[in-house]
């Protein structure tokens, strides 16, 4: 009797559908993700201890400490501003109620601020809220 040495074959699995698989599903996740785009507006905010936390909807107004002034996500001059503000439709609600959030640097002057503020209440706007960070 004739005994052969002959070497078996293992059995392997074959990987490369697997691979191709998970490929095409994070392929889809990435695109079918939404991200959310915030502005990439960076102020310091000034600390407050007392402020309170307000989430409202509307105008947003920020001025960085280098004098750049944004209107939401725009960038305008304060003579600009005064034209958006006036242009601005707030829909339903009247001017006097509509918010608007101040983001002001801690840096910036008050002079500025208060430009800010007379250019919004000479368009009607009285109801604002400055934002600031919790210490």
């Amino acid at each position: 009797m004739k005994v052969s040495n002959r070497k078996k074959r293992g059995v392997a699995v074959d990987l490369t559908p697997m691979i191709d698989v998970v490929f095409q599903l994070i392929l889809f996740f990435l695109v079918s993700t939404t991200f959310a785009v915030l502005p990439a507006i960076n102020v310091n905010l000034p600390e407050s201890s007392t402020a309170q936390g307000a989430d409202v909807a509307g105008i947003t107004i920020t001025m960085q400490a280098n004098g750049k002034m944004w209107f939401n996500d725009e960038q305008v001059t304060l003579s600009a501003l005064g034209k958006k503000l006036a242009a601005f439709d707030t829909e339903e609600i009247k001017k006097d109620e509509y918010p608007v959030t101040l983001e002001a640097d801690e840096n910036v002057t008050n002079g500025s601020i208060v430009k800010v503020f007379d250019v919004l209440r000479a368009e009607g706007f009285v109801s604002i809220n400055l934002r600031t960070s919790d210490k």
